[in-house]
């Protein structure tokens, strides 16, 4: 008796040894900074002042632009479509929350079993009683409900961390929505303003048309007193036939952009509304930068690298856990009988069991730890990449910034000289019908005014359209609860310590 026991405690102190290498987690790696200190702030602003990010609906006012954005944020496929996959993320969170609590489940069974007279158990059942004087059924029925518990117990924070990673997964799915929505009113307001200045061109066109149709009228007369050759006849039919085919081309363009605007509020083609009234004079609200730490709370983008790298961090740690033995607890209560006859409830019914399993890796640490390298190489990747997206939106900013800056000191310029070729046109006409100005003035003077014009046009559109660009980069866009709502549960919130977002 005593050497059995001492044979037990040597086997149990063997399996003890031979799990306990399996039961020490490598230590991962250092890892690379997060992200350089950003400057102070940016190039060519003032003293830093606090950023103010207005909303879309109060920055462009421009209510057919605004129609457009509100019909895009419904009806967008790629925009609905990511909204599926944050969909599909919050639910991962709700699987990774229940995986903590006991697999629970409840079934019965009915069966009959008939064994063999000549085998150890027909030979049981052939020398015992049921009751005195009754004998085992032949065959023999069985019936029986139960419920059984399948519970892995959280010791190493696993599932915690699992469920954890997962939160910060969905929470980053929910800033990459954001980070879309940014882009789309962005592209959504470009095309927009891009529309607006090809109608401002095409009137331009149309007046210059007017205009050099009378001229040529004029020269037609001049020709038939003898009074120009039929080469200036020649070149003013030439110039207004250029001008009449830049009209379709102009015209093919918006065709293309109104597509291009309904198929980003996905709706068939259909005419844009909008109101080019006043195009050159339009502005948008100034920004306030702010310094470039807030990129940080601005940027949708920023926010979302920021939440997959803890996630990275988070699923390193389940990677670890695996490491360490698991513990799994398994019970069952029930009742269980041969026959239907007797109570339900009575004692001699009743079936239970209950089982701890404690399992570490032994054989299989290759698999475990290649998931670990695999796990600490991914967080890595996602320092790297929180880096880039940061220097990317610090990028942007300058750009845009310096853009509006240029762009505004560009235009005051360009009317300065659209003015001028306006009056030197208006004059060189008069002179040409006073016999004091060749026709080739009158046709360089008038194209330049033209070019000029268009030019203007051109230039203002971009400056519109450098303002967008800075206020998408400084993190403007992002819908707010009139457009949708997407709410966390309460356990999500309560598990990240984040308000909903």
């Amino acid at each position: 008796m005593k050497s059995a026991y001492t044979l037990t405690r040597t086997l149990v102190a063997a399996a003890v040894l031979a799990v306990a290498p399996g039961c020490v987690a490598p230590k991962p790696g250092p890892l690379p900074s997060a992200v350089a200190p950003l400057p102070d702030r940016f190039p060519g602003t003032e003293a830093a002042t606090n950023a103010v990010v207005i909303g879309w609906r109060e920055y462009f006012q421009d209510p057919a632009l605004i129609s457009l954005i509100s019909t895009a944020l419904t009806n967008n496929q790629e925009l609905n479509i990511l909204m599926q996959e944050v969909a599909v993320a919050k639910a991962e969170t709700d699987a990774r929350r229940g995986a903590l609590l006991p697999f629970v489940r409840l079934g019965g069974t009915a069966g009959v079993d008939k064994v063999s007279v000549n085998s150890r158990n027909g030979a049981v059942e052939e020398n015992l009683e049921i009751q005195p004087g009754k004998r085992f059924p032949d065959p023999l029925p069985n019936y029986g409900v139960a419920a059984d518990l399948d519970w892995e117990v959280d010791i190493w924070r696993k599932l915690r961390n699992e469920r954890d990673a997962a939160i910060q997964r969905y929470l980053a799915t929910q800033e990459g929505r954001n980070f879309m929505v940014t882009h789309l009113v962005a592209e959504i307001s470009e095309t927009y303003y891009d529309l607006l200045s090809l109608d401002g061109q095409l009137a331009i066109y149309r007046r210059m048309l007017e205009m050099q149709e009378k001229a040529l009228e004029s020269v037609r007369i001049k020709k038939s007193a003898a009074r120009v050759t039929e080469l200036a006849v020649r070149r003013f039919e030439a110039e207004v036939s250029k001008n009449r085919s830049k009209l379709f081309a102009i015209q093919q363009q918006i065709v293309e952009n109104e597509n291009r605007l309904n198929v980003l509020t996905g709706r068939y083609p259909q005419p844009i509304e909008r109101s080019p009234d006043g195009f050159e004079i339009r502005m948008l609200s100034p920004l306030q930068a702010g310094v470039p730490s807030e990129l940080l709370r601005h940027r949708p983008d920023v926010r979302q690298a920021e939440l997959e790298l803890k996630a990275a961090g988070l699923e390193v740690k389940v990677a670890a856990a695996r490491f360490y033995p698991a513990l799994n607890v398994s019970a069952v209560l029930g009742i269980e009988s041969f026959t239907l006859g007797s109570p339900i409830l009575a004692k001699e019914n009743l079936a239970y069991g209950a089982t701890a399993n404690l399992v570490g890796p032994l054989i299989n640490r290759s698999a475990i730890k290649a998931a670990f390298k695999g796990a600490s190489a991914h967080q890595v990747a996602a320092v790297y990449r929180y880096q880039q997206t940061v220097l990317k939106a610090y990028v942007e900013v300058v750009n845009a910034l310096s853009q509006v800056r240029n762009v505004g000191q560009g235009y005051e310029l360009k009317s300065r000289q659209v003015e001028a070729l306006s009056e030197a046109a208006t004059m060189s006409s008069q002179l040409f019908n006073s016999a004091r100005a060749d026709y080739t003035e009158v046709l360089l003077t008038q194209r330049e005014a033209l070019e000029s014009r268009v030019e203007l046009v051109e230039m203002k559109q971009t400056q519109l359209m450098a303002a967008v660009k800075a206020y998408k980069a400084l993190g403007g866009g992002v819908p707010d609860s009139r457009d949708y709502s997407a709410t966390l549960p309460k356990a999500t919130v309560k598990a990240t310590g984040r308000p909903k977002p």
